[in-house]
């Protein structure tokens, strides 16, 4: 028998263990940090001085200090009874992130936090049949060269009516930028703003998509050499009737 829980690795209580209680209160430790979980930033890189108890970031690339540069890019770092615990994700943990104000979940496959997708259900027939909207974010960071292709996709199937873009921060290297697909590069707006805030609507006639898409960001003007831009792909999904 394991003495770990499968998903969470919490501390199972062993037959005639003693000190059980040790083993009871650090799951429960975990559950509290884990079980709807809260970050403060998934991009503060400097280990704070005096963190809450209890508050928890996201460590992210190049993180500095004497107990986040030994982490690893994604973990999840708690700050717990004067030390730092680290908890490694597996796929599909989800996270709330404070100061974006979003849901990530882990992507283990491609060993990331990627934006949670959100959906409403439109109406809905007796048989199961549905409308959804859909709404699914992205944030490409550290952007570089003439492309970028975002790591979400518009799933197949989907019927969109636009691609939202919002300049997080500063483009370096490109003029200005489009958003596009591979062969339609301005499909959802054309010479757009590199400025921090800088946003647009790419608003379209509702268009089918029949296969998963990435959505690309080309430059203008000079290849990226930084900056990040949020995107958002909203649209209409279609469900079959499952009875």
């Amino acid at each position: 028998m394991s003495q770990t829980s499968p998903t969470l690795d919490l501390p199972l209580v062993m037959p005639a263990q003693a000190q059980k209680h040790v083993t009871v209160n650090e799951a429960l430790m975990r559950l509290d940090a884990l079980v709807q979980a809260v970050a403060e930033s998934r991009s503060v890189t400097a280990e704070p001085a005096t963190p809450a108890e209890g508050a928890a970031w996201i460590i992210p690339d190049g993180a500095s200090g004497e107990a986040w540069s030994s982490l690893e890019a994604g973990d999840i770092a708690v700050w717990r009874d004067g030390y730092w615990t680290a908890f490694t994700p597996a796929d599909g943990w989800r996270v709330s992130v404070i100061d974006e104000q979003a849901s990530l979940f882990w992507d283990a496959a491609n060993a990331r936090w990627r934006p949670a997708p959100s959906d409403t259900v439109l109406t809905q027939g007796t048989g199961g049949a549905a409308t959804r909207a859909l709404i699914i974010e992205d944030t490409l960071t550290g952007l570089s060269g003439s492309v970028v292709a975002s790591s979400v996709v518009i799933p197949a199937r989907a019927v969109v009516f636009c691609v939202s873009v919002r300049t997080v921060s500063a483009i370096t290297g490109a003029s200005s930028f489009d958003c596009g697909l591979s062969g339609e590069r301005t499909k959802f707006g054309g010479s757009l703003g590199i400025s921090q805030g800088a946003s647009n609507l790419g608003v379209i006639g509702p268009t089918a998509f029949y296969a998963d898409t990435p959505i690309e960001l080309a430059a203008n003007g000079g290849d990226f050499t930084g900056g990040e831009v949020a995107i958002a792909i909203h649209a209409w999904m279609p469900v079959a009737p499952d009875a």
